[in-house]
């Protein structure tokens, strides 16, 4: 069972470093980034597959009404043959327009679809299964060297407190033998006192070198264990990088519509640059700027001096003034803010495409519904006819006045299902109604 722990506090934060504590967040965040990177990829083809059927829609009228002026017009021969060849190639264009709109939602569309909720496991709690795995597997592997950091933290701070008082009670010594007024039983007193300092410094140096040393001796096993978590994440990651070159090398083929020479320029050009994606190039850059490719300022012994006293205080007065940076705190407040399911402006959800693109097709992607009941996002927007009782997963502050706002684990009521710009309408129990972000709640079994 995962543990939560906080061993990192305290710790001043020496480079920006993965072997940092807490700084392994990065890796985990990337899973969570490339479900999101999913659906990104979906609704770019979804936008672009309503441009080829818009255009496809609009190129058939435009052959059509030409058509019936050029046949009632005074045109005639070889002449009007001609410019009638010219709206049968808008109509054969026209053709292709719709089949590249029905590949790229019934091929690339579901394929990316289906991968995503392969890839990606739901948990009941929220957040997917392979982000708490690679999560638990750096604490595990994190835990026993943060402890030991902690402990050298603490042994310094210690051992140079100790220093300190040496110091000041050696001056106090000195002192006190160039005043007349002291009698020798005071003396006897701060010469005491500097031979117990003297000797607090021994035990103090002595436990900090101790736990340096142990420190030391756990790093070779800490990189290993947290190599090791990396690698599986490297390893993930690298399968959705192959995937996407490969989907997108398929859309390309599905786009490229060329038989001109321009057309053949615009998808060479396009070709190449997909082509130009390298899934071993971005997992080594990952590994250098951000992995264990990274350097680190391991700690080492620090011998005290009064200098550095004097800097380091004055450093911990600035961090008081402008904020103190902790590393490896548990993520809350505007972290867990970040890692919400992300939502549409409300200048985007007011949007909509004209009503003349919808179709009959009655195997048309842009109106049909998938075998595991997830609606289409070319389905047109209909009242469900049915209520639902659902609960906020997370807080929303309505943005528009027509937008309602709400607290995690609040409980509302859904009058009608998402819509194509994933908004649903739902009521408050005290009887405002208003829209509200699908992905922010989740429905009452």
């Amino acid at each position: 069972m995962s543990v939560t722990y906080d061993d990192s506090v305290g710790v001043e934060v020496s480079s920006d470093s993965f072997w940092e504590v807490g700084n392994y967040k990065r890796t985990v965040k990337r899973i969570e980034d490339g479900h999101r990177l999913c659906s990104d990829l979906m609704n770019c083809l979804h936008e672009r597959a309503r441009i080829e059927k818009a255009y496809a829609q609009q190129l058939t009228e435009w052959a059509r009404r030409w058509r019936q002026l050029v046949d009632k017009g005074p045109q005639y021969g070889t002449v009007e043959k001609a410019w009638v060849a010219v709206m049968s190639e808008a109509e054969k264009v026209s053709e292709l327009h719709l089949e590249v709109k029905a590949s790229l939602m019934n091929e690339d569309f579901e394929k990316i679809k289906n991968w995503q909720k392969e890839a990606f496991h739901k948990q009941m709690m929220g957040g997917f299964k392979e982000t708490k795995e690679a999560e638990d597997g750096f604490r595990k592997a994190q835990k026993p060297w943060a402890k030991k950091l902690k402990e050298v933290e603490a042994a310094k701070k210690a051992y140079h407190a100790a220093c300190k008082e040496e110091k000041l009670a050696i001056s106090r010594e000195t002192n006190s033998k160039a005043d007349p007024s002291l009698n020798p039983e005071q003396l006897k007193k701060l010469q005491d006192k500097v031979e117990k300092c003297k000797q607090d410094v021994l035990k103090t140096k002595e436990k900090y070198e101790k736990s340096l040393k142990e420190l030391g001796q756990g790093t070779p096993q800490y990189m290993e264990g947290m190599e090791q978590v990396f690698e599986q994440c490297q390893q993930f990651e690298e399968k959705r990088l192959r995937f996407f070159r490969e989907v997108l090398l398929e859309v390309q083929k599905h786009l490229d519509l060329s038989n001109v020479a321009s057309y053949k320029n615009i998808y060479r050009d396009l070709e190449q640059s997909i082509k130009v994606a390298d899934a071993v190039e971005d997992l080594r850059w990952f590994r250098a700027n951000h992995g264990p490719g990274m350097s680190m300022n391991w700690p080492q012994f620090e011998e005290w001096s009064a200098d550095l006293n004097r800097t380091l205080s004055r450093r911990e007065k600035k961090k008081t003034a402008d904020g103190v940076t902790l590393t490896g705190i548990n993520q809350t407040g505007e972290q867990a803010l970040q890692n919400k399911p992300s939502s549409v402006s409300s200048y985007e959800k007011t949007q909509s495409y004209p009503t003349d693109w919808s179709d009959d097709e009655s195997n048309n992607p842009f109106s049909s519904t998938d075998a595991n009941g997830d609606s289409n996002p070319f389905d047109e927007d209909t009242p469900s006819g049915t209520e639902v009782r659902v609960r906020a997963l997370y807080d929303y502050e309505g943005q528009e006045h027509d937008e309602l706002s709400f607290k995690a684990g609040d409980e509302l009521t859904k009058i009608e299902d998402e819509d194509e710009q994933g908004w649903c309408k739902g009521r408050l129990d005290n009887g405002q109604v208003g829209l509200y972000p699908a992905n922010y709640v989740e429905a009452i079994q």
